[in-house]
């Protein structure tokens, strides 16, 4: 695969063609197509089951890329390169994901691609450092997708946070990664290694004109772990609060009534104490 700063990039997908506009010169990173989307697309479709009953002496990766009945969710969508084409291969309940700056370029794209699509996909704001915007994305998810995610040392921590949240207990992250800092490296995999089992592809089963040397592709599972963050505890708690807050109301009532009623009777012993004194 050679990488290139064209303005728009091909993106051939069994028998399709995406056409990928980017702006590099733009002061967004989200408004490039970067090579780790295109790494993890055509990885899918190499390894995508044909079969609607896959074998799995052959196809090592087919109950990992059966997307058939799977909810998804791309974060750090960019360009959109990877949730279309994982789109195109069968991941059709999927919605994608960027902060604001950066939905333009991915919107035009959407929209520049809706022929080859048949429709526009869902796509929403979202931050990673504000958990409480992931209840408009209606988690959990059976993948989390996410490529070239791992810039900054800074969002490292609300990146692996809203992976956790947003992934079901059974679901998997599907990333493509380059290492683009030592300092946001380090702190990704020491974080991910709490919450995740982390799986690495082997190179050589990536797509042979797309194993971009510098690219790897991951597919993490939930371990069980948990980070000290919002994490899988906001969506428990927002579960607990519509599931419970009506007891939890009314127990409150029922404290505060023995409280005013312990109160009423301390003034009432009070007086006759004072009354007693008094004789």
């Amino acid at each position: 695969m050679k990488f290139t700063d064209s303005p728009v990039i091909e993106l051939p997908i069994r028998g399709s063609l995406l056409s990928l506009q980017q702006d590099n010169g733009s002061f967004h990173v989200g408004t490039s197509v970067w090579p780790c989307s295109l790494v993890l697309v055509k990885f899918a479709e190499r390894w995508v089951p044909r079969d609607p009953n896959p074998n799995l002496d052959t196809n090592p990766y087919s109950q990992l890329l059966d997307f058939r009945g799977k909810r998804a969710v791309e974060l750090g969508a960019g360009c959109g390169a990877a949730g279309m084409g994982l789109y195109l291969l069968g991941l059709r309940d999927l919605v994608v994901t960027d902060i604001a700056p950066v939905m333009p370029a991915l919107k035009h794209n959407l929209k520049r691609n809706k022929p080859v699509l048949g429709k526009t996909l869902k796509h929403h704001v979202f931050y990673w450092n504000k958990p409480e915007q992931s209840d408009a994305l209606q988690p959990p998810f059976d993948v989390v997708v996410a490529t070239d995610v791992v810039y900054i040392e800074e969002s490292v921590g609300p990146l692996v946070s809203a992976m956790e949240a947003l992934l079901a207990e059974d679901g998997v992250v599907l990333l493509g990664y380059q290492l683009r800092s030592p300092e946001a490296h380090k702190l990704f995999w020491e974080m991910s290694e709490r919450v995740f089992e982390i799986h690495k592809v082997p190179h050589e089963d990536l797509h042979p004109e797309y194993a971009y040397e510098e690219a790897d592709v991951y597919n993490n599972r939930a371990s069980g772990g948990y980070l000290w963050s919002f994490g899988r505890c906001q969506n428990s708690i927002h579960s607990i609060n519509r599931n419970l807050t009506l007891n939890l109301l009314l127990d409150l009532a029922m404290l505060l009534w023995e409280t005013l009623k312990k109160g009423k009777m301390l003034v009432s012993l009070t007086r006759e104490i004072h009354l007693i004194c008094h004789h």
